[in-house]
């Protein structure tokens, strides 16, 4: 893998959610309140089957963690921060015709036996930014459909 290619990835996945926090804190900070929830993935605690995708696992990994560092950093401030990791959904990258197979085998791998909805990514991001999560920090939500149990 060409350096390039991971520095791109990283920038995107990982220094892209530190520079948007950054920025929600700036606004919560002086009103000592806020909740902030990354999106990770279940890549970032997981090595995919057949997929050759170092740099991305490692920046979702990089996400998770960031989150828990900063949950830590901001609690005696207001500010909780947590992170959804979804497991494989169906995004229109995944609706591609060429890569039907790949889907095919996503959804046979998964316990529940397909992919998520981005509809279904919703309810959680909802919950940790609401008052109903408000003793939860540093969590790393899995909504993979079982995935990452075997």
């Amino acid at each position: 893998m060409p350096l390039s290619q991971w520095e791109k990835m990283l920038d995107i996945n990982l220094t892209g959610v530190f520079l948007s926090c950054q920025a929600e804190a700036q606004a919560m900070l002086p009103r000592r309140q806020g909740s902030i929830v990354n999106i990770a993935s279940m890549s970032g605690s997981i090595v995919n089957r057949g997929i050759q995708q170092i740099h991305y696992n490692t920046s979702k990994a990089g996400v998770i963690h960031l989150t828990k560092s900063l949950a830590m950093e901001w609690c005696d401030r207001g500010i909780r921060v947590n992170s959804i990791s979804p497991g494989y959904t169906l995004t229109p990258m995944n609706a591609r015709p060429e890569v039907a197979d790949q889907r095919k085998q996503f959804e046979a791998d998964t316990p529940l036996g397909r992919m998520a909805t981005v509809d279904e990514l919703v309810g959680p991001a909802i919950f940790l930014l609401s008052a109903a999560a408000s003793f939860c920090t540093g969590v790393d939500l899995v909504v993979d459909g079982g995935f990452v149990c075997w």
